[in-house]
């Protein structure tokens, strides 16, 4: 393996930062050009400086908020007392985060939230039965999946 040096953050010649532009795998020979954020070459990376995958996508916003909820377990009590924000506020944040990755949030079919509890209403009232509720949830997860599908 070659000696790491260090990689000055500013030209000898003028002082304008520097960037780089190649790196190098010493174990399979691949190479990435383009250009990177500056630092230390083989520094190890801090929190949040390498990020792959849908990961990659989030401001630096948005993965504090995922860091918090993280840490939180979820639990979104604990998230609105460790950020000082409201219910809606972490919903919304979270569905942002969601949309953000690429997954689909529950606040994306408030129509079918409406017809299902439509649905429970009448049959809590006893305008509907059972039977009727069951068959009314099934034809909806059906239009559900075939939206889906097209």
């Amino acid at each position: 393996m070659s000696q790491r040096r260090h990689v000055p953050g500013n030209c000898p010649v003028c002082g304008e930062a520097l960037v780089v532009t190649r790196l190098t795998c010493t174990s399979c020979g691949s190479a990435l050009e383009g250009t990177f954020q500056p630092g230390e070459i083989g520094a190890p990376a801090s929190a949040g400086a390498e990020r792959f995958g849908r990961l990659a996508r989030l401001d630096a916003a948005q993965l504090q908020f995922v860091e918090v909820f993280l840490r939180c377990r979820g639990v979104i009590k604990n998230v609105e007392d460790m950020l000082g924000i409201s219910y809606p506020t972490v919903k919304a944040r979270l569905a942002n985060v969601l949309e953000t990755l690429g997954f689909e949030s529950d606040d994306e079919r408030p129509v079918d939230r409406e017809m299902r509890r439509e649905i429970l209403a009448d049959l809590s009232s006893g305008r509907i039965s059972v039977e009727e509720a069951h068959r009314r949830l099934r034809a909806q997860e059906t239009q559900d999946s075939a939206e889906d599908d097209a």
